[in-house]
């Protein structure tokens, strides 16, 4: 013997107590300070015991293993039941124009009438069929018969019937013209992509897929039928609200138009009938509704940028419970935020002005850098005032900017799929998730472009089991946690930047606004889920 028993046991006691001291600097440290019940405690253990033994026994998968290339085993196993199933909250960070499904949106092209596919050039060769540029349009009338796109003579921007396109695709018919379509339209679900790409090249192949979607999705008959379904997909996987930022310069046509409107209010019309309806389903009797976060492109010249600053202001005016708040969208690294501050605070005035409450949600920090431009993008998010910020990818890089981003009650919006595919990090493990979640940074759980990932599901799910799974540390109480600040940071209303403040110093004991009712619904929603597990998987359950 080395030493003596009493020098061992006041060593692990001063262990144990240094654990304890880092676990009160967590995310989820509050969660596991209020009382629990009996329920939930063994909720928990039952979830991590299930972790283990399916990383350990009963599936050869490893810990962060990315999502898509073993999706078919994963779909089956008990973990994957159990955040099938969670009451997740909210969706805060996700793009409209990358939600709907590449295959329902190419069956709704097919079977409805009018709706035709044309290209720059004709689609011929292999290098045709891999970069050529096509999108899809309605028109009225049929136009006079042309080449096939397939054909060398093709006519650059010539209508061909969606369907005749599909039916002579030289590659296999319809079945080949629908695979086509999909790997043209997503990144990272065929498991021989491009895996090595940088991320200029990754987001090279976005500027490609966003105006193909656009194209199928935003013709009034079939989005009306894609946003109806992907509510649908939110609801069963329990998500109860949604804000979609939502491009400010969309073409949408009307059905039977052949012209796009010239601004957005009809399409927003649409949404707010569709939100409406739904809500009016048994499906969607517990959806608390969507908002949409307005979107310009970083890139934008200045008097383009006023323009879509303008209509934004127009929109919220006009539907003053649909539009939440601003964003800027595209490569970060394209444009720092610091150019645009001018024309930020230029709109600021203006809505001040026009008395409208639309507040900042910055993308920043979606970068690999330290102390570039990029990086710093997280200074003007939080100066600027940005209730939440999207990614922060960057912001474990920065001790005073994360204390900051906790005084100032700033939420993470964090998309860990996404940043894999945009090859800022190889997996769950790698990412900087747990360096946040470890300074108490708040975080919520976001999917991004779930249709360009290729995951053929709409939700949270994906994004869940990832992080279980991967994460030594989360557990279901883990989850919990960022659930809960997806409610707490949800906009259900508008409030003032005073207002924002004081209901987030106050939600998290109890309040009594929107948010707080909201929350207190989730947690027994969460104990009566808690409580599935225990009799599910618990000693005496069924799939025990």
């Amino acid at each position: 013997m080395l030493c003596d028993d009493t020098a061992i046991r006041r060593y692990v006691i001063q262990r144990n107590a240094l654990v304890q001291q880092e676990r009160k600097q967590r995310h989820d440290y509050h969660i596991l300070q209020r009382p629990l019940s009996a329920t939930v405690v063994q909720a928990c253990n039952i979830v991590s015991d299930i972790r283990v033994r399916e990383l350990t026994h009963d599936l050869n998968v490893s810990v962060g293993a990315p999502f898509n290339p073993v999706k078919s085993p994963i779909q089956s196993t008990n973990l994957w039941k159990i955040v099938r199933r969670m009451p997740k909250g909210s969706l805060l960070h996700a793009h409209l124009e990358a939600m709907f499904d590449v295959d329902h949106l190419l069956t709704q092209c097919l079977a409805t009438p009018g709706m035709y596919i044309c290209a720059e050039g004709a689609i011929v060769s292999p290098v045709d069929f891999d970069k050529e540029p096509f999108s899809f349009r309605y028109c009225s009338e049929a136009p006079t018969r042309k080449a096939p796109i397939w054909a060398p003579d093709y006519e650059s921007g010539s209508l061909i019937p969606v369907t005749s396109a599909a039916h002579s695709f030289p590659h296999g018919g319809e079945a080949g013209f629908r695979s086509w379509v999909k790997k043209r339209c997503t990144i990272g679900a065929d498991p021989s992509g491009n895996l090595h790409d940088e991320a200029d090249a990754v987001w090279d192949r976005f500027k490609q897929i966003f105006p193909i979607l656009i194209s199928m999705a935003f013709y009034e008959p079939i989005f009306r039928c894609a946003l109806h379904r992907l509510f649908r997909e939110l609801a069963d996987d329990g998500i109860q609200y949604a804000e979609f930022r939502m491009g400010s310069a969309i073409p949408f046509q009307r059905e039977a138009q052949d012209v796009p409107d010239e601004d957005h209010l009809y399409l927003l019309e649409v949404v707010r009938e569709e939100i409406l309806a739904f809500q009016k389903t048994q499906a969607g009797t517990n959806f608390y509704g969507a908002r949409i976060i307005y979107t310009a492109p970083r890139i934008s010249s200045e008097q383009e940028l006023v323009t879509r600053m303008e209509r934004c202001i127009r929109a919220k005016q006009q539907f003053p419970q649909l539009i939440c708040g601003f964003d800027l969208v595209g490569q970060e690294d394209r444009r720092a935020l610091l150019d645009l501050v001018p024309v930020l605070l230029w709109f600021r005035q203006r809505c001040g002005e026009e008395r409208v409450e639309i507040p900042f949600f910055f993308h920043a920090g979606e970068c690999l850098g330290d102390g570039d431009a990029t990086d710093h993008n997280l200074f003007d998010a939080i100066l600027l005032d940005s209730r939440r910020i999207g990614h922060g990818l960057s912001l474990y890089k920065h001790p005073l900017l994360i204390d900051i981003v906790k005084e100032k009650n700033i939420l993470i919006e964090c998309c860990v799929v996404s940043n894999e595919i945009l090859r800022l990090t190889s997996s769950i493990q790698t990412h900087p998730l747990p360096a946040l979640l470890a300074r108490g940074v708040s975080v919520c759980l976001c999917n991004d472009d779930p249709a360009i990932f290729g995951q053929g599901m709409n939700g949270l799910t994906v994004e869940f089991w990832q992080t279980l799974q991967g994460l030594e540390n989360m557990g279901l109480a883990g989850l919990a946690a960022m659930a809960q600040n997806s409610i707490r940071w949800s906009c259900y209303e508008d409030l003032s930047s005073e207002d924002w403040r004081s209901h987030l110093q106050n939600s998290e004991s109890e309040g009594n606004g929107l948010n707080a009712t909201r929350l207190h619904q989730w947690r027994t929603q969460f104990e009566a889920f808690c409580m599935w597990i225990v009799d599910e998987f618990g000693p005496n359950g069924t799939s025990s």
